[in-house]
């Protein structure tokens, strides 16, 4: 509303410049057409003139019929030195005809000077517009003057819940830790009784995505109250002080309107570990901080205040943030597992339209390593792809094409290339399905196709049969062999490299790389760890990193690096060269039909006859086939 009164300021001086300008060229305007003024005395003699207007020196002539300029009004002027009727008498005009003549005097007005009185104040005007905008804009969209210090905290009334328990799945231990913080704010006394300190602060911890925010807007939901919701990087401005200002405001707020719960959302941004900062520890941020460990630490046992905060780097905190008397617990929200997925799904799918076909624990099976926003957005997508094709009902096809959008992007069918290219991307995927169907320790094939998707000009997507939560040596050198194979069928077959398998080089390099240096799988450099990540406040990862091992031991990191590479490159190479025939037969049927199932690379591998072919020559429908992410792609 301040904006919009202030928009309507400016378009009311506008309005007002306008208008002046406007009636100022209609006051002052006068007829194009003059005559001199002894063509007005001729003309009055001859009775053609009905009135004159004098203005100063000035005259209007108001003629009875229009002139030959086609005008009935024209313009003159008389001598200054005496008036009309002398002027007139000495050009002719008798007595009676000047009795007779409708003559009426003005007194002239100054233009000029109105004019530029009018230009003043519109400059004047101008100038407070433009001021007054500036400090706005200075000050804030949301503030006015000298509010600097108010907190920008929204609060959502807990008389009607949007959110509830039932709305959060996959993470059934973190509500659980959570229920007894909801029955704390209903039922304060019982604990009161007993001796108990209330807890002050929970500290939501997960990775992006996993639904700290949801869950901290169901506890609220739950206890029925109020909750005011902002995020760390709001308490921080350039203006010292005005941090803690705010978080003073916040608090107290809080107070007013206890029991409530007040919900800091990535708190890392404000409570990042002190004397680190580019001021010492005296920048603003930090002084943010202070305030918000003095405010925790003066709730009384009756104020029925909770701090629920959310991170995802529970790493870089504060220690006093996270003592005892502080944020007092702890719930960290994981990647849920396949039947916190398949709930996750319910939730996502309850009250849309979804066909009779669709199996939701193989699509939780089909999305391991997704949490709740990636599933989230997996269901709206499917949504979409529904509604592109007309259809009432959410099917099972477009969940698989959603689940393979979200991974890779969209399909370019429409990408026109080359058959040498087109055959080179071919033997690429074919050669990591392949290995990965030989490797024991490499996840089976689901689906092979050389469609472009997103920035891939090709894709083998591969599922494990269980969620695993530790990889052993084995596994992923099976798996860095998978990484190469694309690259290993391009050298067998062609006896030429290309650059399509940069990304599988990239991540089979940092594969070999972390298990060298933070798995200690190295034969030769023993069980160490090496390398410290010291993230700064101020500085990249990569810059944070302390490297605390000598030139020579680097040496032998590289080298160990590029050995575990090359021991899955030959290895990839090897299983290609044994299995040529199903490398190429893989690879006649997948130029063939550009996309090939779990089913039909089977029969391919086993030199079987391929399912009947299903028809996409309109539009292009999705495998059903469970899908993972992509394990390799052509760039």
């Amino acid at each position: 509303m301040k904006s919009k009164g202030s928009s309507s300021f400016v378009y009311l001086i506008i309005i007002a410049a306008v208008l002046f300008l406007v009636y100022s060229y209609i006051s002052g305007g006068s007829p194009s057409a003059t005559v001199s003024l002894n063509q007005v005395a001729q003309d009055v003699m001859a009775d053609k003139v009905t009135a004159v207007r004098v203005r100063g020196d000035e005259l209007s002539v108001t003629y009875k019929q229009p002139t030959e300029t086609g005008e009935r009004v024209v313009l003159s002027r008389k001598a200054p030195e005496s008036t009309l009727y002398e002027q007139l008498q000495a050009l002719g005009v008798d007595a009676e005809t000047l009795a007779a003549l409708n003559i009426e005097f003005e007194e002239p007005v100054d233009w000029g000077t109105l004019i530029n009185i009018g230009i003043t104040l519109i400059s004047v005007l101008a100038a407070v517009a433009f001021f007054y905008l500036f400090i706005r804009q200075f000050q804030g969209a949301n503030n006015q003057a000298m509010s600097f210090g108010k907190s920008r905290a929204r609060m959502f009334s807990g008389d009607r819940p949007t959110v509830t328990f039932d709305d959060v799945a996959g993470v059934e231990e973190s509500k659980e830790e959570l229920k007894e913080i909801v029955e704390f704010l209903k039922e304060p006394q019982k604990f009161i009784n007993l001796g108990a300190r209330i807890p002050k602060g929970v500290l939501l911890v997960g990775a992006p995505g996993t639904g700290k925010t949801l869950m901290a807007k169901a506890v609220a939901g739950e206890a029925g109250v109020p909750f005011f919701s902002i995020s760390g990087s709001e308490f921080v401005e350039m203006f010292v002080g005005v941090g803690a200002s705010r978080v003073r405001d916040l608090f107290d707020q809080a107070k007013r309107h206890s029991p409530c719960i007040v919900f800091v959302d990535e708190i890392d941004a404000v409570g990042r570990y002190r004397g680190a900062g580019l001021g010492g520890s005296h920048d603003e941020r930090e002084q943010t901080l202070n305030q918000i460990l003095v405010e925790m630490d003066g709730f009384d046992t009756d104020t029925n205040v909770i701090v629920v905060a959310a991170t995802n780097r529970p790493d870089i905190l504060d220690p006093a943030l996270l003592r005892p008397g502080r944020f007092d617990r702890r719930v960290v929200l994981d990647q849920p597992d396949i039947r916190g997925r398949e709930a996750i799904f319910r939730v996502h799918t309850r009250g849309k339209p979804v066909a009779a076909d669709v199996d939701l624990e193989s699509l939780a099976q089909a999305t391991p390593g997704f949490v709740g926003a990636d599933i989230e957005n997996v269901v709206n997508e499917a949504a979409i792809l529904a509604a592109r094709g007309a259809k009432r009902r959410i099917g099972m096809a477009e969940f698989q094409e959603a689940i393979e959008r979200v991974i890779a992007g969209p399909e370019r069918r429409s990408r026109v290339i080359s058959d040498e290219e087109r055959e080179v991307f071919a033997y690429h995927e074919a050669g990591h399905a392949v290995v990965a169907h030989m490797l024991p320790k490499c996840d089976p094939v689901r689906k092979i196709s050389i469609v472009a998707r997103g920035m891939a000009g090709g894709y083998t997507l591969t599922l494990p049969d269980e969620d695993r939560y530790i990889m052993q040596r084995s596994k992923m050198e099976d798996e860095m062999a998978k990484m190469l194979g694309g690259r290993a069928a391009e050298e067998t077959v062609f006896s030429e490299i290309s650059t399509g398998a940069s990304d599988d080089l990239d991540k089979a390099t940092k594969l070999a790389r972390a298990m060298v240096m933070r798995y200690g799988m190295s034969d030769k450099l023993g069980p160490l760890v090496y390398g410290r990540k010291e993230e700064l406040v101020f500085l990249g990862k990569e810059i944070g990193e302390q490297r605390d091992y000598s030139e020579a031991m680097a040496q032998e990191i590289d080298d160990e690096v590029r050995g575990f590479v090359t021991r899955a490159y030959e290895k990839a190479k090897q299983v290609l060269t044994e299995n040529r025939e199903q490398l190429d037969r893989v690879t006649k049927h997948l130029l063939e039909r550009e996309t090939l199932s779990s089913e039909e690379f089977e029969a391919a591998m086993e030199g079987r006859t391929l399912p009947a072919m299903k028809d996409n020559s309109s539009t292009p429908q999705p495998q059903t086939d469970p899908v993972l992410k992509p394990s390799a792609a052509a760039a």
